[in-house]
């Protein structure tokens, strides 16, 4: 299973202008460990195209390239991995399509969503959210710590926490149970996304050392 302790959501809506490669390759520089690509508003060849783009940036890096939703696309581009949502194909179905080598995320609201994820064969879950962000309006209700440990304790699949984490709650979803952050706006909007990335991982580090 790939490092997934830092994981960069990228939103070229949060970019200040800024392309996603060069997004990605400041915070490749400042040590994240996982890329999901997202891209809701861009057509599928441009999707392509900048999917491409990135995995040509990530190669040798040992950095995962995991593509949202589009399943066509993360198989185009010889992704590593496709992150689905509650509402997107059935996990059976896209292992059906996808083999059993390229990874398979789910996003989960509750334990239920990750208990059926487990069961269904996901490789981890993404749980969501954990704060409240106004990155997504269409979430459910944050979980808090409380959601975080009662799904860790439910399933023994890696866990990535997103929604609201920043330098100052990052550590607490960590020591809550998630083997990861997930994090979209606390990078892809930062002034300086290297120095923001080497921030997180910097305390995630540090979470995982204590006790």
């Amino acid at each position: 299973m790939p490092d997934l302790s830092l994981y960069l959501v990228t939103d070229r809506g949060l970019s200040l202008g800024r392309s996603t490669v060069d997004i990605v390759r400041a915070a490749v520089a400042g040590d994240v460990t996982c890329v999901q690509l997202r891209e809701k508003e861009c057509s599928t060849r441009q999707f392509v195209a900048e999917a491409r783009a990135v995995r040509e940036l990530l190669a040798g890096t040992g950095i995962p390239l995991i593509i949202n939703d589009r399943i066509d696309v993360a198989l185009a581009v010889g992704a590593d991995g496709v992150h689905l949502g509650q509402t997107d194909m059935l996990i059976a179905d896209a292992r059906r399509v996808v083999g059993r080598s390229m990874l398979i995320g789910i996003s989960a609201e509750c334990v239920e969503d990750a208990v059926r994820a487990e069961a269904q064969g996901a490789d981890y879950v993404g749980i969501s959210p954990v704060f409240s962000t106004p990155t997504k309006t269409d979430t459910a209700p944050a979980l808090g710590l409380d959601g975080v440990a009662a799904i860790r304790a439910a399933v023994s699949l890696p866990l990535v926490g997103i929604g609201g984490i920043k330098p100052g709650n990052a550590a607490e979803v960590i020591r809550a149970g998630c083997d990861g952050v997930a994090v979209v706006s606390a990078i892809v909007s930062a002034p300086d996304p290297r120095k923001a990335a080497a921030e997180l991982k910097t305390i995630i580090r540090h979470a995982k050392e204590l006790p």
